[in-house]
Parts: structure tokens; sequence; C-alpha cells
């Protein structure tokens, strides 16, 4: 059995990181049904997708809300969640051989600290971009972004307004954020606090907040002027 492992959302500042595992008994299949990396592929393609490789394969997801990586992230690094993450999901499907789309700049790295932590052996292939060369990585990064999509449009229903992609380049979430946080002085929920863009956002928030609170002053002060003259 081969299997493929992949994740969608490792570096928003909103929403979660999702990781998936697709396996088969042959790559073959999924090779016709023309799948590739999800980040060439249309949203609509990527749905069709989605369905036709789960009628053909065996899949596992986990998804891992900000919460949970905020948690994490507090003594330790996004790699190791990855990895931790990637061995659940091989040492639930107990594949023959897996391929795995590297995390670290160091391939060997990343598919070691991710063995170390399997009582299962597969032969494990780990590789940067393995998404654009194994079929069955492509099916697992597919089956990571459709769910990931999914769970955005959830948030977006539950709050009510756009909140964009999750990714620090969209200008919609930047904007639902910086909103949300002139709004109540807080981040909204789905947000990764640990994330530099989050804390860069507070601390604009924050300097925004004290310049209008000094405008707000210094207007009292000016209209108080006169009168504080006299007193003197």
């Amino acid at each position: 059995m081969i299997c493929g492992v992949d994740e969608a959302g490792r570096g928003p500042v909103m929403g979660p990181l999702v990781v998936a595992a697709v396996m088969v008994r042959d790559e073959q299949p999924l090779r016709e049904l023309g799948v590739a990396d999800s980040k060439l592929l249309t949203r609509r393609r990527r749905e069709e997708l989605d369905l036709q490789i789960r009628d053909l394969a065996e899949v596992e997801m986990v998804v891992v809300h900000a919460a949970e990586i905020d948690e994490f992230m507090g003594s330790n690094s996004l790699n190791l969640l990855e990895v931790k993450h990637f061995a659940v999901l091989i040492e639930r499907l107990c594949p023959d051989k897996v391929f795995i789309d590297a995390a670290d700049v160091v391939e060997e790295r990343f598919g070691r600290r991710v063995q170390d932590l399997l009582t299962c052996r597969p032969l494990m292939v780990c590789e940067h971009k393995a998404d654009l060369t194994y079929p069955v990585v492509s099916a697992a990064s597919i089956i990571a972004k459709v769910a990931r999509d999914n769970i955005m449009d959830q948030i977006q229903e539950s709050f009510g307004r756009p909140i964009g992609s999750g990714y620090a380049h969209d200008e919609v979430t930047i904007e639902f954020i910086r909103t949300w946080l002139k709004e109540t002085g807080s981040l909204p929920p789905h947000v990764r606090a640990s994330w530099k863009t989050a804390k860069d956002l507070i601390s604009i928030s924050k300097v925004s907040k004290l310049t209008d609170w000094m405008d707000i002053d210094d207007g009292r002060a000016t209209a108080a002027g006169p009168h504080k003259q006299v007193q003197r």
C-alpha cells in the first residue's frame, strides 16, 4: 500500500492547518484522474477531484485549529507540529511505502523526525515539492485544501462578514482582523495569535488607539486653554 501525506494552511494568520493522508494500492488511477498540486487547480476542480479521490483511496485527515497551533508554538516549532500530525496519520494507515512533502529545509531531517514517532516501519520518501512529483501526495494536498476551504467558509458564515482566505497577503483578511481589533480590542476567534502578522496588527491597533486618545486630549486642552490661563 502506498501513502501520500501533505498539508494545507501552514502559513495563514487565520484558520486551521489541515493535514491529509491518502493511501492506494496503485497510483495509476490517480494519474488518470489528473491529480496535481492543489495550488495549480481551481477550487471547482479540486472539489471534483476530492470526491473522486475518496472513491479510489483510503483517506485520513486531521484539523489543527488556531488555538492548538498557538499552544504548541509556545515551546515548539511549526515543523514539529507537522511532524507530529504526519506521523499520526501514517500510523493510522500503516502503509508499506509513504511519500511526504518535506516542510523542513532539510528533507532528510523532516523524514527522520516523522519516522522516529512511528511504530510501523514503511519505506519513506521525503522530498520538497512532493505534491508536484507523486500523484498520491498531490491527492493528499487536494483533500487537505478542500477541507480547509470548507472550514474557512464555515468560519466566515459564523462571523457574517467577509474574512478572505486567511493568508497575510489577503487584504480582506487583514482588514477583517484590523476592524475586529478596533471594535473589540482583541483578536477575532480562529486567528493565530502567535503569528507575527497578528502581533503586528495588535501593535498597530494599540498605537492607533493611543493616537486617537491623544488627539481627543489635545482637543480638550486647546478648548480649555484660555479658561485655565484665567484661573492661573
